[in-house]
């Protein structure tokens, strides 16, 4: 942090973002704050989480208990360094954090610090890629075991539900967000929230999912069809799964996030259904489900080496139903490491 603190021209940084806190300092329970100045590196916290934060932080991190309140613990370590420019979270601050943080803490500047902390995050360590791989793992698990409780007269609550145990079962955590099952109709809208509609034969079923493992997040999709596909749904199917493959196919260190998402664009576009495709292809995945960079047309910046992105293409069409297929995994120097490994050919579940 010495480095970035002296780029920033900054006398210290104070942070509250649960995954920024966790990627500084190595403490998980993402309540209180973490300063850090050229001289102090200091986790504030209170006594439900003091131990596990002993536990778990990171070689030069002290911990301090919040029994006084935490704006005065942080006025006497910025008193101490004689810090001026102060940089701190406007992404995530609320305004009554930072009139707090300005006024009690007598900090003469807070410089906002804008995406610069969690862009800290896109390239992962080794043993960051060891729990993202791990946690994919568990969603591969999930997915062939949910291949056999599929069926009609199940609800979506249901498929949901048995994929969240079964993540659970097979080593998660929790969930890295609200898992997605959308059936029939329902599967037209991306994030369509699971309810009691049963699966009817005929169906495409778009499954959304994925888990935490050591704090680290999985996502991946797959679209199935109860029953026998039609020759649309075929035809559908086939279009996304082309175009993903040609977007994996293309990625490496450095190309772009616009380039990678219009590759996929290009082909769901020229088959006819451009305007059926309205989200970016891609999100960086790693302590939070949504991460920098993305694979998205107005991300013109280039993607680095060690960044662990989603490739989601999708075509939606309201009153039929909509496919989706994800996968997730590394950018290397040469291509793309896929952690995913559940099949991709379409499924018809009998």
């Amino acid at each position: 942090m010495e480095k970035f603190l002296k780029d920033k021209k900054l006398d210290a940084i104070i942070v509250s973002d649960p995954y920024n806190m966790r990627h500084i300092s190595g403490f998980r329970g993402g309540e209180g704050f973490v300063y850090v100045s050229a001289g102090r590196k200091v986790i504030i916290t209170d006594s439900r989480y003091t131990e596990a934060a002993g536990n778990e932080k990171k070689e030069g991190f002290e911990v301090v208990d919040s029994r006084r309140a935490e704006m005065d613990i942080l006025k006497e370590l910025a008193a101490s360094d004689e810090a001026v420019n102060v940089g701190f979270e406007d992404l995530f601050v609320t305004y009554a954090d930072y009139t707090a943080l300005k006024e009690k803490c007598g900090i003469e500047n807070m410089v906002p610090l804008g995406d610069s902390l969690n862009r800290r995050r896109s390239v992962k360590t080794p043993k960051e890629l060891d729990y993202l791989r791990k946690a994919e793992t568990i969603g591969d698990r999930a997915f062939e075991c949910v291949l056999e409780y599929l069926k009609p007269g199940v609800t979506e609550l249901e498929v949901a539900a048995y994929l969240e145990y079964t993540m659970k079962m097979n080593g998660a955590s929790g969930l890295g967000f609200d898992t997605i099952v959308a059936s029939g109709p329902n599967s037209s809208m991306p994030h369509a929230v699971p309810g009691n509609r049963k699966l009817q034969n005929g169906d495409f079923v778009t499954m959304d999912f994925g888990c935490n493992y050591e704090g680290y997040c999985s996502d991946m999709t797959r679209t199935v069809v109860i029953g026998r596909a039609d020759d649309k749904q075929k035809e559908i199917y086939g279009v996304v799964l082309e175009a993903q493959l040609a977007a994996i196919d293309a990625i490496k260190a450095g190309v772009t996030g616009c380039g990678i998402h219009n590759i996929a664009a290009d082909i769901i576009a020229k088959a006819g259904y451009g305007e059926y495709f309205g989200h970016g292809l891609g999100h960086s995945v790693g302590l939070f489900i949504h991460e920098v960079p993305m694979f998205s047309p107005r991300v013109n910046e280039e993607i680095p080496e060690g960044a662990v992105l989603t490739v989601e293409p999708g075509i939606y069409l309201p009153g039929f139903g909509g496919v989706r297929i994800e996968d997730m995994g590394a950018v290397t120097k040469d291509g793309y490491d896929n952690f995913t490994h559940s099949p991709k050919e379409l499924i018809e579940i009998f």
